[in-house]
């Protein structure tokens, strides 16, 4: 840590840390969703029926939900700077193996590999946010950082798409995998865990970061990870962010297949129509964040009441998908999509902003992999439901219609399941 002066302007090296944060997601995206783009080639080329492609698509979500926890805790453990940097490399590393693939048995294995590497980018960066910045930007950070996810597909699907005419989609799944060995390298160069150990912040910058912050000197964690499932907000985000991610998953796996089959798409007009839903959703994304912590810095709402008012608001425009199911016009669907979309997003910003702000000391991780690990499963269970319900049916307008009724469901439980966002009292449990 350098320059300690009384007047010095504060260094902002936590914004290159969450630039970082927000580029894990954005590859984290990419890696994950070019399965997606790549289904009619491979279904064509490898002969996988539409039931098998929906059980390749689940098997990440699988492994990547029953690792979240494992994954958080061990970001707890052993720090940010190693797990978050190992996380990139194995993924990236299986993203590269993909392209090796020759039948169903082998992508399956990849795509469980790589299930499994990617667990740990959403627990470590819900743990630096805790550690890296005050409590008055945890929710811009939440909504920058998951924001990653939407911009990797609204300029990612487009350049993928372009990618696999060009040169193949086994060479770019080649050329994903580069992508994240390289950011991995960086990472672990640059990063620090404890920002007062970074040459790059300052006296100023640190001050910044400790407004708000509760002190944890003492390493220990108050609680075991399973005695956090009692508490009552721990299940209704879990429960809650399960019903988001089922809708919200639809749009990095079915989408692509939806708008080719049921719009009657070309490939690559396909590529630029799948890329507006997430376009919209990473600008909504970022500005529902900075805008719900303004709202509660401004003293005019609690912070209960602020994370369940753009909770519902985001819901509310999330009904939009069972909509654009019954419309006969195209462009009026994909608006209904990217109302959708957006939707899903700004109720995450608030979902990724709570674990930092209800976890006992040195449990963010731990929290946020318990969520993520219940929410994950809306990635299992949504790819394998909409496959059947499109292989009996031979359209997607019920699955879209069920993804609706998810989110109505959702709602209801955010506004009577969740409770006072504060940290979980551990003394009240003993």
């Amino acid at each position: 840590m350098v320059g300690k002066t009384l007047n010095e302007k504060p260094t902002r090296t936590r914004w290159i840390v969450a630039f970082m944060m927000w580029a894990a997601i954005a590859i984290n995206f990419l890696d994950r969703t070019t399965l997606a783009i790549a289904t009619p080639h491979i279904m064509e080329e490898i002969h996988i029926t539409t039931e098998e492609m929906g059980m390749l698509m689940s098997a990440f979500f699988l492994c990547y939900a029953l690792l979240q926890i494992p994954a958080g805790f061990i970001s707890d453990k052993f720090g940010q700077r190693k797990i978050l940097g190992l996380s990139v490399f194995w993924w990236s590393i299986a993203t590269g193996l993909t392209g090796l693939a020759s039948g169903f048995k082998s992508f399956l294995l990849c795509r469980m590999v790589l299930g499994i590497g990617e667990a740990g980018a959403y627990p470590s960066n819900a743990a630096i946010t805790r550690k890296w910045f005050p409590k008055s930007e945890r929710a811009t950070v939440g909504g920058l950082f998951d924001s990653g996810q939407k911009f990797g597909g609204a300029f990612g699907i487009p350049i993928l798409t372009w990618l696999m005419v060009s040169v193949g989609w086994r060479e770019t799944f080649a050329i994903l995998g580069a992508l994240g060995v390289i950011w991995a390298i960086v990472w672990y160069t640059f990063f620090r865990d404890n920002p007062s150990e970074h040459k790059g912040v300052n006296k100023a910058e640190l001050d910044i970061i400790h407004d708000g912050q509760e002190a944890e000197t003492d390493k220990t964690m108050p609680l075991k990870w399973y005695q956090l499932l009692k508490y009552r907000n721990v299940i209704a985000m879990s429960v809650g962010f399960f019903m988001i991610n089922y809708n919200s998953y639809f749009f990095i796996t079915w989408l692509p297949m939806y708008l080719m089959k049921d719009r009657g798409l070309s490939f690559s007009e396909m590529g630029f129509a799948a890329s507006l839903p997430l376009l919209c959703g990473a600008i909504g994304e970022i500005f529902a964040g900075w805008a719900s912590d303004r709202v509660h810095s401004s003293g005019k709402l609690s912070l209960t009441a602020t994370r369940k008012l753009f909770l519902c608001i985001g819901l509310i425009m999330a009904l939009g998908v069972g909509f654009a199911a019954v419309t006969e016009s195209l462009v009026v669907t994909l608006i209904l999509l990217c109302i959708a979309k957006t939707g899903t997003v700004v109720a995450a910003s608030q979902v990724w902003a709570i674990p930092s702000e209800i976890a006992p000391r040195n449990m963010t991780g731990i929290v946020a992999g318990i969520q993520n690990c219940v929410s994950n499963f809306g990635g299992v269970v949504g790819p394998i439901v909409t496959g059947f319900i499109v292989g009996s049916t031979g359209h997607f307008e019920y699955a879209l219609l069920f993804s609706a009724f998810l989110i109505f469901l959702a709602i209801i439980n955010f506004v009577f399941g969740l409770g006072r966002i504060e940290p979980i009292k551990v003394e009240e449990s003993k």
